[in-house]
């Protein structure tokens, strides 16, 4: 694949490094992707007390957890675009304040509603954060070398924040309500606004040419529904009402297809996906990330309501994956110096294929259990640390400079689109095996709906019955969970083998 930088080396042209400011303006960058980072794995700890505070159905806290993330992967093409019109810093700045706002509505929820409307909010807010952060950095490290060492960095910031938020989540759900969770986020919102204007430079197209509402509304028609119908049917199955709703989301996005190879200023370059490279890249981000997200909602409860852990060792049991992601992220910058990024991405998703695989020796019992999780969720973060560094260079090195944002956009949806698809589909066939699974023979059978709901309303639902019953009960719904763990666990080593074989026919060579 030959990048434009590329180009204008093989022209003559030896593009600029990077000053001392752009290396500090990459750390304020970094904070803006932290404070998503946190936000991300800091709820997934939180979702046992979101369940006894807020009591929510299984398809309520599904959407606690992803709304965020199904709202955020429709709106990156049109926030990456827009900060390409208005300016990226601009965009970046307004969406921290924004994000910060929800946050605090988010924490004061009283109710499931309420709480899903914050993250809708929390997830327009993102939108605008992610390409914006991304887009900088193609337009502030125009060196290769020293842009794939800043996205390493970034992707790295990425696990970093992750790898921080179930130690912090962890202390906070020990000493405060899980709202506390949420306010994490207003410390750093207000770091990035003081130093941000300082050391971040404004860039935008300088020719961007018309914005188009058809092709920003077709984007959104074509990931909500589709998901939606995707996430309902793997949790309730397939209705007439599903497959209206996702030939809806097809429908948009094949007329979104057409209408971009009409423009003559698209919101995203079709022309990019010839390249193999960047298919590749793309489809290696959103999977990589898919896995890391299911494995992350189920595993948080696992630990915590089948092992019993409390969120603190629960996050202390998850740090070693996540932190594994953070050095993982910065060794792919010398890796693809001496292997083609084919060999590198199918490399990382075999490794986090045998991680899944390792998963498939969970059992109720923490004695037998504890060691093939860390094991097993270590090699996943590794697998997606190298995955995420790697697709990103690829996908942002592929277009110009003045399209930075746009194409960020690209690499963010499948980013957001993966979390939000590994905790829709695997945490649903988790769950629709778990309530297959459950022995509901001595519960009322006007109480069935609610002991089978989620593992933490069933965890409630034993406290009620008699103390003869509870022992049973709860072991036949750490046990029915555990089966819905091992059957997402081997399709996701499925699903990652084969993007592996994917990646290895990708032969290009690193400038």
């Amino acid at each position: 694949m030959t990048t434009q930088i590329e180009k204008d080396t093989d022209a003559g042209l030896v593009p600029p490094r990077a000053t001392v400011r752009d290396w500090a303006g990459l750390v304020v960058l970094a904070l803006a992707l932290l404070l998503l980072a946190v936000d991300a794995t800091v709820l997934d700890l939180a979702v046992p007390a979101i369940s006894a505070d807020l009591a929510p159905t299984t398809p309520q806290l599904l959407w606690i957890i992803d709304v965020y993330s199904f709202v955020l992967a429709g709106l990156l093409v049109v926030m990456g675009n827009l900060g390409d019109r208005i300016g990226r810093r601009r965009l970046l700045l307004v969406g921290a304040v924004g994000f910060g706002l929800a946050s605090a509505l988010a924490a004061w929820s009283v109710n499931p509603e309420m709480l899903i409307a914050a993250r809708v909010l929390q997830g327009v807010a993102g939108a605008t954060l992610m390409p914006a952060t991304l887009g900088l950095i193609r337009s502030m490290f125009l060196d290769p070398r020293q842009r794939t060492v800043a996205i390493s960095v970034w992707a790295a910031m990425a696990g970093g924040g992750a790898a921080a938020g179930p130690l912090l989540g962890g202390w906070l759900l020990e000493h405060y309500w899980w709202g506390s969770v949420f306010l994490v986020n207003l410390p750093v919102m207000l770091v990035l606004l003081a130093v941000g204007p300082v050391l971040i430079p404004e860039s935008r197209d300088p020719r961007p040419g018309r914005f188009d509402l058809p092709s920003a509304a077709l984007s959104m028609l074509a990931l909500v529904p589709v998901v939606y119908a995707g996430k309902e049917a793997a949790a309730h199955g397939i209705s007439v009402r599903l497959l209206v709703i996702g030939a809806v989301g097809v429908l948009a996005g094949a007329l979104f297809v057409r209408r971009q190879r009409g423009l003559a200023h698209p919101m995203i370059d079709l022309k990019l996906f010839a390249l193999a490279g960047f298919r590749t890249a793309v489809l290696t981000n959103l999977l990589a990330v898919f896995a890391l997200a299911g494995v992350l909602f189920s595993g948080s409860q696992y630990l915590q309501l089948v092992l019993g852990h409390s969120p603190m060792r629960a996050g202390l049991l998850l740090l070693p994956g996540l932190t594994a992601s953070v050095f993982t992220s910065l060794a792919a910058a010398w890796l693809v110096r001496v292997l083609c990024p084919g060999a590198v991405l199918g490399g990382a998703l075999v490794l986090a294929a045998i991680g899944s695989v390792l998963l498939l020796w969970l059992s109720p019992e923490s004695a037998t259990s504890t060691v093939p999780f860390v094991l097993g969720f270590l090699c996943i973060g590794a697998g997606v640390g190298v995955a995420l560094t790697v697709s990103s260079d690829l996908v942002v090195s592929s277009a110009p400079a003045a399209r930075a944002g746009a194409a960020a956009a690209v690499s963010e949806t499948a980013y957001e689109t993966g979390i939000a698809l590994g905790v829709a589909v695997l945490g649903s066939v988790t769950m629709a095996v778990f309530r297959g699974g459950l022995d509901v023979s001595q519960v009322p059978s006007d109480q069935i709906g609610a002991a089978s709901e989620s593992l933490g309303g069933a965890a409630e639902f034993a406290r009620q019955l008699p103390e003869s019953v509870t022992d049973g009960f709860l072991a036949s719904a750490h046990e029915a969970f555990v089966s819905g763990v091992h059957v997402a666990a081997i399709g996701m080593a499925v699903v990652l083998l084969i993007a592996a074989v994917v990646a290895f026919r990708l032969r290009t060579a690193r400038a």
